[in-house]
């Protein structure tokens, strides 16, 4: 009998509580990761916050897809597309990485990425945009954006 290991699927993200960089194998998401700082679980269901600081290792490291969020929080179309964000990064878990980047507190990534008009969603692969959409996004367009992953 032999048995084939699943390949994995690295990413590097900072942690919500203690605002530390953690790596988590998202092929193991059954382990439940938690951050190598402060102990505390990882939740990789759901977009995660990103910034300036940390935004280019995120991307460039992740050995998944990764899709970003540029928003901000006064933004109308924003808010009406978060739960379809949310919803995605839910049933994408573990195959995409979703990421969210304020882009009133962000203006650095913003302004590399030429994000002119939000929301601003942006696929990446090994750190290289592949796909871009501005406006609100329905499940579907979400999907072409990163492809079958």
């Amino acid at each position: 009998m032999t048995t084939t290991a699943t390949p994995s699927r690295r990413v590097t993200i900072r942690c919500p509580v203690c605002q530390g960089l953690s790596r988590a194998d998202l092929s193991r998401l059954a382990d439940g990761p938690k951050c190598g700082r402060c102990s505390r679980p990882l939740l990789l269901d759901r977009p995660i916050k990103t910034s300036d600081q940390e935004f280019q290792e995120t991307i460039q490291t992740a050995e998944v897809p990764v899709l970003v969020d540029f928003y901000a929080d006064w933004c109308g179309p924003c808010r009406v597309m978060a739960p379809t964000l949310d919803e995605f990064a839910s049933e994408r878990r573990g195959e995409v990485l979703v990421l969210k980047l304020d882009t009133d507190h962000n203006p650095r990534t913003a302004e590399q990425f030429q994000v002119r008009g939000i929301p601003t969603l942006i696929a990446f692969r090994h750190g290289q945009e592949t796909k871009r959409h501005v406006g609100v996004a329905d499940r579907s367009a979400l999907t072409a954006l990163v492809g079958a992953a």
